[in-house]
Order: C-alpha cells, then structure tokens, then sequence
C-alpha cells in the first residue's frame, strides 16, 4: 500500500500522508517552510479551534450553514481537542506572515472529521472558513489564545507567587537585616518589609495584566480580508463573540474599529510590554533572592534557599539558588520575546500585519514561561528558605551606617566622622559614638536600636 495520497487545491495536485487528517495546503506549507521545526503553540491551535467552532455555530445561527454541517464542524472540533491534537497541525512557525497557512490546516483537518459525519459535503473554504479570512481569524486567534492563557496560567500563577510572599512576610517579620543601597550597607530593614517590597511588584503586574484584557478580549473577527467585512454576514462578528464566550466563559467583544484589528497588533505589543514589566519584577526578586543567599561563608548569607539537588559536577558539597536561576533565564527570554514583538508589531503594511505567527509564539512562550516559573519561585524558594539569624545580628552590630539615625543629635559631619572610625577600625558602631559624643549608653542603643529604625520617621 502506498503511504500516501493524492490531494488536489486550486494550485493543482499534491501528495499527502495518507493518515494525515489535512490537506493540500497544509503540505504545500510543511514543504515550504522547514524553518525552525516549531509548531505553533498548543494554545493558539487550542483557540484556533475554538474559534472555528463559533464561528460555526454563528453562522447557523444566521443562516450561513445548514445545522448538519454546523454540528459536524463543532464536533469535529470537540474530537480533537478531547484528544492529542497538535499531532494534526505540523505547520512551522516561521511561515506566511498572515498565518494563513495555520488557519487552512485548521480548516482541513475540521473538514476531514466533519466530512465522515456528513460524506464531502463539508469544504474546508466554503463551510468550516464560513464568513472569515486568515486575516481576521488569526489575529482574533491571537488575542483568544492571550487571553485564555492570562485566565488560565499566568494571573493565577501570579496570585499564588504574591500570597506566598505575603504569607512569608509574616513569618519572618521579627527578623531585622542590614539595607542595602548600591549593594553597599544602609540603614536597616525587616524582612517583612523587603518581601512586602516584592509583593507589591507581583500585585502590581498582576493589576497591570488585568488591565489588558479588556482589549485583548475584543476581536478582529467579522473584518475578513481587510477590515470591510466582505463576505461576512453583517451580524457574524456580535455572534461570533457571543458564541465564543459560551464556549470559554470569557466575555469577548467584536472590536470597534476592525481595521486597526486587522492591520496592527497594538494590543499584543502593549500586552508583551506588561509581560517584560512582569519579567523585570521576577528578575529582581530572583537576584534578590541569590544575593541573600551568597555564601554560604564568603557572602552575604542571609538566608539559606531549600538545597535542591548536586551544585557542581566537581565540588562535592556545593548547592547553588537553581530555582533563582531558572527564574532569571525565564525573565531574560521574557524580555528578547518582547523585542521580537515590537519589532513584529510595527510590521502592519497597510491593512494587514505580516509577523503574526511569530507574535503569536513569543506572546504564548512568554505567559506560559512565567506562569511555570512563578509557582516554581513560590513553592520551592520563597515558601521554603530559611532565614540566618545570628548571621543578620552580626552584620548590624558593625554597620557604621546606623550612625545616620544621629544625624539630628550630633549633625551629619560629625556622624561621618564616626562612621569612618567604626570602619577603620572594624569596631561597632554604639561604641565609638560612646566615646565621640555625650550620649550615654543607654541613650545610644535606644537611638541605635535596629529595629526601631525600621519605623522611620525621627
């Protein structure tokens, strides 16, 4: 038996793998493209689906398709999304910009499983693309697999990581720290206020991708080939969006002005922008993190991170912040994704962007990456690591810097001079105050007093 079979399109015949559920087009892309061997991400193949199958419902409900074919295209859809269904769509990423070639696979591969409920009478141009344009559905297909990955990973992974600080916080709000400006001593901080610090940043990227979705969640879909709506029913684009959020639970809207939908993707570069924000937050806490640990002997040492596994091939012993680390390296592949999406955003030539698919891939990597990472940070580093106290009290009885809390006592020069005695000669500070001021012992630890300096105020 041949492994393959002829597929005809209006470019003529091809050869296709005879399981293969797609069509011609789909291996004229799978021969043009081999770039990279990157499928398009599950999650905008997921919501691909989805979208087909409201669109199908949509136009049943307008009058556009029988309900016999409509209910094949719907089951078809909920075949392969029961099932392993990225097996069906092998087109790389790296392809035309519209992603016309991902929406064709969409359709062929819904064709084939309607067409065995239904005989041939579903066409993967005529029926399961009813009322759409690759221009319309991938965009919109972009904003629904953004959207559905927010809901679903990324603003709850975010959630998780803030309470687990918070909770953190107060366990360790009795212990008082060395502050650091410049990486250099400052005036003392707790340690509930450093993670209180973190969980704000958390909370605040959290607010700002809230704050997002409005726009992520209204459509290009209904504008078709340019933005006109040609060949669209005039009412496709409000069921389209009523049908999909039955079937996400997400409330999507047709978009004010299609042309704007169609030819940019302002909405996903400002959303990639957020990302790198949120990026840039969990870099901080991570370095955070690897710096208090240090050590444990020669650095900081502050903490001790949850030992995870071996450090080093060739130093027995030896355990390093990897749960940090993976976190940084998410961070920094979460900023080069954004560059390619501004980059790929202000590719709208006209009344159409032509980066697409690679917007798509680097917006889903990015959420998918951080919401991974996020729950790794929360759970094996920030809820588990210990804190080093005696290691804290030695590093405040020496900072000179505490000397700042008399500056309105004795005056800032004065206070400098002290400051560089206590360094020069590694003494702590209380008792070199002790013997340049008038200050009394009792007055000196109360001034001093590091926890009372974490108050602020005079």
């Amino acid at each position: 038996m041949s492994d393959t079979r002829i597929e005809r399109d209006s470019m003529g015949e091809l050869q296709v793998p005879v399981q293969a559920l797609y069509g011609a087009q789909t291996q004229r892309a799978v021969d043009n493209f081999p770039v990279s061997g990157q499928r398009m991400p599950l999650q905008f193949i997921r919501a691909l689906l989805l979208a087909k199958a409201a669109a199908a419902k949509a136009n049943v409900e307008l009058g556009q398709l029988s309900e016999p074919q409509g209910a094949a295209i719907v089951q078809a859809v909920e075949q392969l999304l029961d099932g392993d269904f990225i097996e069906h769509f092998p087109v790389d990423v790296f392809q035309t910009g519209s992603g016309t070639s991902s929406n064709m696979n969409a359709n062929e591969v819904i064709a084939t499983l309607a067409s065995r409920v239904l005989g041939d009478q579903v066409n993967a141009n005529d029926h399961v693309n009813c009322g759409q344009s690759s221009n319309d559905i991938i965009p919109t297909t972009i904003h629904v697999s953004a959207a559905l990955a927010l809901h679903e990973q990324l603003l709850p992974a975010l959630e998780h990581l803030a309470q687990t600080i918070e909770h953190k916080a107060e366990q360790v709000h009795r212990f008082v720290k060395t502050g650091r400006t410049h990486l250099m001593d400052a005036m003392p901080v707790r340690m509930s206020q450093v993670l209180g610090g973190w969980a704000a940043q958390i909370r605040g990227a959290h607010a700002q991708l809230e704050a997002c979705l409005p726009a992520l969640q209204a459509l290009a879909q209904g504008g078709t080939a340019v933005g006109t709506g040609i060949n669209a029913h005039p009412h496709f684009a409000a069921g389209f969006a009523k049908a999909l959020g039955g079937l996400t639970g997400i409330a999507f809207t047709p978009g004010a002005n299609l042309f704007a939908l169609i030819g940019s993707q302002d909405t996903a570069v400002a959303l990639s922008g957020q990302l790198k924000t949120t990026a840039v937050a969990l870099m901080k806490i991570a370095n955070d993190l690897r710096w208090m640990n240090s050590g444990p002997l020669a650095g900081l040492g502050e903490i001790e991170l949850e030992g995870l596994q071996p450090g080093s091939s060739i130093m027995p012993g030896k355990v390093n912040p990897v749960i940090p680390e993976a976190t940084a390296m998410v961070a920094a592949q979460v900023i080069g994704n954004d560059a390619t999406i501004a980059v790929a955003g202000q590719s709208g030539n006209f009344e159409l962007n032509v980066m697409l698919p690679v917007i798509a891939r680097n917006l889903l990597e990015s959420i998918e990456l951080m919401a991974n990472v996020s729950r790794l940070l929360a759970d094996k580093a920030i809820a588990t690591f210990k804190v080093n106290e005696p290691k804290l009290k030695e590093a405040l009885s020496r900072n000179p810097i505490l000397v700042t809390a008399l500056n309105p006592i004795i005056g800032y020069l004065k206070a400098a001079e002290i400051a560089k005695t206590a360094y020069k000669q590694g003494r702590p500070i209380i008792d070199v105050a002790l013997e340049h001021t008038d200050l009394s012992r009792d007055q000196l630890e109360s001034l001093l007093d590091p926890e009372k300096l974490t108050a602020g105020g005079i």
